[in-house]
């Protein structure tokens, strides 16, 4: 499996040529796959299985990229400090991709009031479980089954939740500034004095949902099922519906900017009690 994975990073690194240090960052990459796919297999994982989960969560290339990129021109000019560097930095980038949570059965489970920055739950089993009061920041939930989950006041800014099942989750008071929602079913999901500056909830399914009273700044909405989604006395500020159905969309007492208003009444959204900024 370790010649599989050493041809995985060839493979990976391929289109960068033979850059300097090259062959330190990926023999110390190599290492940290084959003990990810070692703790796979630990659990129970085919081999086949393992090494899926494994490649799947070695990130982006190009990120490790920008830190090679910061040392001299060859090889023999970096001295041995600048190629620790890059090695520290790109284990940093793996590690920060290569979290334990991915894949795994977590239903109901208790992780409230936790640290888990950057921890990656892709793929997990996660419905009823609580997270609130965590610090989740640039956490990874793709694909997740987070069904009447808790999050309520915890941080999860930069989150991702893309292409998760969030029916029902609870996410009052919580902090989901730049969070990606992006094709996540989230029908009758709770959002009470939550923060959602530049939220990202395109193509999603928004139906039966309350923003009420909540001021939105940047937040994105377009390409959604907006179905008996209320906006009563929100304010909206640069939010987009862009290629959303908003005609079954209550903005009921909703304040507004210009270009906003004018998107919305173009969807044939019922605009006949909102203010405009």
């Amino acid at each position: 499996m370790e010649d599989k994975l050493k041809n995985f990073l060839d493979e990976a690194f391929k289109p960068y040529g033979n850059f300097p240090s090259r062959q330190d960052v990926q023999q110390e990459l190599l290492a940290n796959l084959a003990e990810r796919y070692k703790d796979l297999k630990s659990q129970g994982k085919t081999d086949d299985e393992a090494y899926q989960a494994t490649v799947d969560s070695f990130g982006d290339v190009a990120e490790i990229m920008e830190q090679i990129d910061q040392v001299p021109a060859s090889k023999q000019q970096a001295d041995e400090r600048s190629v620790g560097k890059i090695i520290k930095d790109t284990m940093k980038l793996a590690k920060r991709s290569t979290s334990k949570f991915s894949m795994t059965e977590l239903k109901q489970s208790d992780l409230s009031d936790t640290s888990l920055i950057e921890a990656d739950f892709s793929y997990s089993s996660l419905a009823e479980s609580n997270f609130d009061g965590s610090d989740l920041s640039e956490a990874k939930f793709r694909a997740a089954d987070l069904r009447k989950a808790s999050f309520k006041g915890a941080n999860l800014t930069n989150t991702t939740f893309t292409g998760s099942d969030l029916t029902g989750t609870n996410f009052n008071e919580a902090n989901l500034t730049n969070a990606q929602f992006k094709a996540t079913a989230l029908k009758d999901a709770s959002f009470i004095d939550a923060r959602l500056d530049g939220t990202n909830f395109s193509h999603s399914d928004l139906k039966n949902i309350s923003f009420d009273g909540l001021t939105l700044n940047g937040t994105n909405f377009g390409s959604s099922s907006l179905r008996n989604t209320s906006f009563k006395n929100t304010v909206l500020n640069e939010v987009s519906f862009r290629h959303s159905d908003a005609k079954h969309t209550d903005f009921d007492g909703a304040t507004m900017d210009k270009i906003t208003y004018a998107i919305l009444k173009g969807a044939k959204a019922k605009l006949d009690n909102v203010n405009i900024q």
